[in-house]
C-alpha cells in the first residue's frame, strides 16, 4: 500500500509539472483598428530573450498558444510596427489577453515612410525606396517597363537605363549582381515580368556596404517574396496586341519551420520595330545612302525559381534557391538601301538579316542568417554561382535590286558567349543603442568567353572564313572587397560613415587560329591583345541627415565610385552589325573614377503633400565615350566602313537638381510628379579630334490615379526625356503616355486590367550625328504601341493585407522571384 501511495503521488506530481496553459488574444492596428494577420507572438523566459515557444496570429488577428504553466514575458512583433512587451504574465491557468494594440513605427533612426496610392516612398540615409506594387501601368510589362516609372530613372527606346541622365549605373538584384540582371546587361530585364518586383531602391549616394561599381549610383531591384503561413499564391494570364502573351504562377507554402516557394512563367512576344537612316559621306562611291529598316521579333521565354527557407529556430535560418531561365528568340531585319551619286538615285539594295538565338541562365544561391537579438544584431552569409550561355546564329544576305539585280554579300555569323560568376559575401551588423556598426567582405570572380566566327561569300559565291574577325576572347574580372561603416544619432542629427577597399583584376586573352599581323598593325604597338591589369582603390562614403522637424529633414552625401570597363569594351577584335559599321573594343581602356556630392531636402505637409528635392555634383576622370571614325576601308560596292570605339576622355562634370511631389488631395485622387534637370561637360581628344561637349537636359514624369465609380482604378503616366547632345550626336526629346484601367472582382480575389503603353505610338528616338567624314539623320522605334489585358487570381491571399504590403527593409532571402 505504501508503494502504491508513493507511485500515485509521483504520477500526480508529474501531471502537475506537465500541465499546460492556453494563452489567447487578438492583435489590432492602432490607427485602423484592423486585425494584424500573421503577426508573431513570442513567449519568453522572464527578463530575458530566451524563447520558450512562439506562434502567429490568424487572418483575423487571433492567436492561441499552449505553454507549460508558469510566469513569462510575452513579445508581440509585426513588420513596420513597434515591438510590444507584456512582462511577468501569470500562466498558471488559461489566460485571455484580450485586444492588444500595436503602433506603426514612425521613429526609426534613418527612415521616413510616405504612402500614396501610386507609389510608396521610403527615404533612408543612403537611398530612396519606391514600392511599385500598385502601379497599374506596369501590368503586363517587363522589369524595364516598371523602371520607367521610378523617379531619377530613365529608360531609352532600346532599354538602356540611366540614373539622373547617366547610363553608368549598377543594376543589382536583391542587393547582389545576378544572372537575373544579365551580369550588368539590361537585355534580361526586358524579359522578366514587372510583377516580380516588390520595390526598387534608388541609391544615388551608396554606403560602403554596396559595390563601388557604377559612377551614377545603384539601382537595386528587390523581388517579391511571401511570408504568409499556409499554402497560398497567385496565377496571372496576359494577352496583348502586338502579340504579348504570358502565363505565370507564384506558389508559396509556409509553416513555422520552413518556407517553400516556387515561381514559374512563360511568355511569347512579337514586338515590332522600325528605323530610318539618312546618311551622307565625304568619301566612297556614294555621297548619300538612305536606310529603311523593319524589325520582326519572335521571343519565347521561360523562367522559374525554386527554393526553401528552413528556420532552425526563431533567430536562425538558411535559404537555398535555384533560378533558371531559357530563351528561344528569332529576329528578322529587313533593310532597304537607296544609294545616291551627286544627288541622283544610283541603285537600290535590300539586306535581310535572320538571327536565331538560344539563351539559358541558371543561378544557385545559399543564404545563412543568424539574428543574435531582435534589435538588429545579425550575421548574414551568401554563396552564389551563376552561369549564362548564349548562342546566336545569324544569316545575312544583301542584293542589289535596282537598276539591275546583282549579288552583293552573303554572311554567316556564329557567336557564342559563356559567362560565369561566383560570389561569396558576408555582412555583420551590430547595433549599439542609437549607434550601429557594420562590416563585411565580398569576393566576385567572373569569366566571360566570347567566340566569334564569320564566313563571307567570295566573288564566286563560295563561303570563306574571315580570318581578321574570327577569334575567341576570354575576359576575367575578379573583385575582392572589404568594408566597414559606423552610424549614430545625436538628437536630430544622424550620420553614416564608411570606407570600402576594392582590388580589381581585369584580364584578357585573345586567341585566333589565323595570322592576325594585319590586325595588330591596325591596332598599333600600344594595344596589347593579351593583358592583365590590377587596380586598387579606397572608396569613402559620408551620409548625413538633420531633422528640421518631425516631417522635415536635410541630407548630405558624398561617395567615391568606379566604372570598370566590361569585356565588350575591351575586346580588340572588331565585331559588326553590318558590312559598313563595326564596333571595336579598346584593351587600353582604363577604369573611370568619380567623386559625387548630393544635398537633399524632404518636407511633408500632413498626409496630403510630400516634397523631395536634391542638388548634386559629380566629377568623373577618364570617363568613357564612344566615338565614330572612318577606317579607310571601302566595301566592294563603294561604301565607306565606319568604326565605333570606346575611349577614355579626360573629365566629365555633371551638375543637376531633382524635385518630386506626392499629392493626395482626395481619397479618390493621387498625383505624383518629378523632374530632373542636369548639365554635363566633357573634355578630351582622340586621334587629334576634340570630343569635348557641353549639354543641358531635362527628364520629367507625371502620374495620376483616379478611383472611378464601381471602384474602377484609372491611372495615367506621362514621361518626358529632354534633348541630349554629346561631341558627335544630338538627340531630340521624347514624350510617352501610358494608360491603365483596373478593377477587383470575385470578392477581391481577382483583378482584371487593361494597359496601353505608348498611347500615341510616338516613342521614337530622333538623332543627328555629324563628323568630318559623314552625317546621319536617323529615327529609331524599338517597340510600337502595346495593348495588354491581364487577369490575376489570388488564393489564400489578401490583396491589401493590413493596409498594404509594408516591407521589412532590406531583402532577407525569404523567397524571391
Amino acid at each position: 500500500m505504501k508503494y502504491l501511495l508513493t507511485c500515485f503521488s509521483l504520477i500526480i506530481s508529474f501531471t502537475l509539472l506537465a500541465q499546460k496553459s492556453k494563452l489567447t488574444g487578438k492583435l489590432l492596428d492602432e490607427k485602423q483598428s484592423e486585425p494584424l494577420a500573421y503577426a508573431t507572438v513570442v513567449v519568453l523566459e522572464p527578463s530575458s530573450e530566451n524563447v520558450v515557444t512562439s506562434g502567429v496570429t490568424d487572418f483575423d488577428g487571433n492567436f492561441s498558444i499552449k505553454v507549460e504553466s508558469g510566469q513569462y514575458d510575452i513579445k508581440f512583433e509585426y513588420i513596420s510596427y513597434d515591438t510590444k512587451y507584456m512582462r511577468n504574465i501569470d500562466l498558471s491557468k488559461d489566460k485571455n489577453l484580450g485586444n492588444i494594440v500595436l503602433k506603426f513605427s514612425q521613429n526609426e533612426l534613418d527612415e521616413v515612410t510616405v504612402v500614396a496610392e501610386t507609389t510608396e516612398l521610403e527615404v533612408r540615409l543612403d537611398k530612396k525606396i519606391y514600392t511599385l506594387g500598385k502601379d497599374l501601368t506596369v501590368a503586363g510589362g517587363t522589369v524595364t517597363d516598371a523602371l520607367e516609372n521610378v523617379p531619377s530613372v530613365t529608360v531609352d527606346v532600346e532599354g538602356a537605363i540611366s540614373l539622373r541622365g547617366n547610363e553608368n549605373v549598377r543594376i543589382l538584384i536583391n542587393g547582389k549582381p545576378s544572372a537575373l540582371a544579365g551580369f550588368g546587361s539590361t537585355d534580361v530585364l526586358q524579359q522578366l515580368p514587372a510583377d516580380a518586383i516588390e520595390k526598387v531602391e534608388v541609391i544615388t549616394s551608396p554606403s560602403a556596404r554596396y559595390d563601388a561599381q557604377g559612377t551614377a549610383g545603384i539601382i537595386n531591384i528587390v523581388l517579391k517574396r511571401e511570408k504568409t503561413l499556409g499554402f497560398n499564391g497567385s496565377v496571372r494570364l496576359e494577352a496583348g496586341d502586338p502579340l504579348n502573351n504570358r502565363a505565370a504562377a507564384n506558389l508559396n507554402l509556409r509553416t513555422e519551420k520552413f518556407n517553400i516557394f516556387g515561381n514559374f512563367g512563360y511568355s511569347h512576344r512579337k514586338p515590332p520595330g522600325n528605323a530610318f537612316f539618312d546618311n551622307t559621306f565625304t568619301s566612297g562611291q556614294f555621297d548619300r545612302v538612305i536606310e529603311d529598316r523593319t524589325f520582326e521579333r519572335n521571343r519565347k521565354d521561360f523562367n522559374y525559381n525554386l527554393g526553401m527557407t528552413y528556420y532552425f529556430d526563431y533567430m536562425t535560418s538558411i535559404t537555398g534557391s535555384f533560378f533558371g531561365r531559357g530563351g528561344d528568340d528569332e529576329d528578322f531585319t529587313n533593310n532597304i538601301n537607296t544609294r545616291f551619286i551627286d544627288g541622283e538615285v544610283d541603285s537600290e539594295t535590300i539586306r535581310e538579316e535572320f538571327e536565331v538565338e538560344d539563351e539559358s541562365s541558371y543561378q544557385v544561391s545559399l543564404n545563412f542568417e543568424k539574428k543574435f537579438n531582435d534589435d538588429g544584431h545579425e550575421l548574414k552569409a551568401d554563396i552564389q554561382y551563376s552561369e549564362d550561355e548564349e548562342t546566336a546564329l545569324t544569316n545575312i544576305t544583301e542584293n542589289q535590286t535596282s537598276p539591275t539585280f546583282e549579288f552583293l554579300a552573303l554572311e554567316n555569323i556564329i557567336e557564342t558567349e559563356d559567362e560565369t560568376e561566383f560570389l561569396i559575401q558576408s555582412d555583420y551588423v551590430k547595433p549599439m543603442g542609437e549607434a550601429q556598426f557594420e562590416a563585411g567582405f565580398r569576393i566576385t570572380l567572373e569569366e566571360n568567353i566570347n567566340d566569334f566566327f564569320l564566313e563571307e561569300a567570295d566573288e564566286n559565291g563560295d563561303l570563306q572564313v574571315n580570318q581578321q574577325l574570327t577569334n575567341e576572347f576570354t575576359f576575367d574580372e575578379n573583385v575582392y572587397a572589404v568594408y566597414s561603416q559606423y552610424g549614430n544619432k545625436f538628437g536630430k542629427f544622424s550620420f553614416l560613415l564608411g570606407l570600402r577597399y576594392e582590388n580589381t583584376q581585369l584580364k584578357g586573352e585573345t586567341v585566333s587560329e589565323f595570322d592576325i599581323t594585319e590586325l595588330e598593325e591596325l591596332l598599333g604597338e600600344d594595344v596589347d591583345l593579351n593583358f592583365d591589369n590590377t587596380f586598387e582603390g579606397l572608396f569613402p562614403t559620408v551620409n548625413l541627415i538633420y531633422e528640421l522637424g518631425e516631417d522635415e529633414n536635410v541630407t548630405l552625401g558624398y561617395n567615391r565610385r568606379i566604372n570598370r570597363p566590361r569585356g565588350f569594351f575591351l575586346n580588340p577584335f572588331p565585331s559588326r552589325s553590318s558590312r559598313t559599321n563595326i564596333f571595336q573594343g579598346n584593351p587600353s581602356l582604363n577604369p573611370a573614377f568619380a567623386n559625387a556630392f548630393d544635398l537633399g531636402y524632404l518636407k511633408r505637409w500632413g498626409k496630403k503633400i510630400t516634397l523631395t528635392s536634391s542638388i548634386y555634383y559629380q566629377r568623373e576622370t577618364d570617363a568613357f565615350e564612344r566615338v565614330q571614325e572612318e577606317t579607310g576601308q571601302v566595301t566592294q560596292d563603294g561604301i565607306s566602313v565606319l568604326r565605333t570605339i570606346p575611349i577614355n576622355l579626360s573629365t566629365n562634370e555633371r551638375i543637376g537638381g531633382e524635385i518630386g511631389v506626392l499629392y493626395n488631395p482626395f481619397k479618390w485622387l493621387s498625383l505624383n510628379t518629378s523632374g530632373n534637370f542636369f548639365r554635363f561637360e566633357t573634355e578630351g581628344f582622340f586621334n587629334g579630334t576634340d570630343f569635348g561637349a557641353t549639354n543641358e537636359s531635362l527628364t520629367a514624369r507625371f502620374s495620376s490615379k483616379v478611383t472611378l465609380p464601381y471602384k474602377v482604378q484609372w491611372q495615367t503616366n506621362i514621361n518626358y526625356r529632354g534633348p541630349t547632345e554629346n561631341s558627335q550626336t544630338e538627340t531630340d526629346p521624347i514624350t510617352t503616355v501610358n494608360l491603365a484601367l483596373s478593377k477587383d472582382i470575385l470578392n477581391d480575389n481577382a483583378t482584371i486590367s487593361l494597359n496601353v503603353r505608348d498611347l500615341f505610338n510616338d516613342r521614337v528616338r530622333d538623332q543627328f550625328t555629324q563628323t568630318e567624314f559623314f552625317t546621319s539623320d536617323s529615327q529609331f522605334q524599338w517597340r510600337e504601341r502595346q495593348i495588354t489585358a491581364t487577369f490575376i487570381y489570388r488564393f489564400n491571399q489578401n490583396k491589401k493585407r493590413n493596409g498594404g504590403d509594408r516591407g521589412d527593409g532590406d531583402y532577407d532571402a525569404d523567397g524571391g522571384y
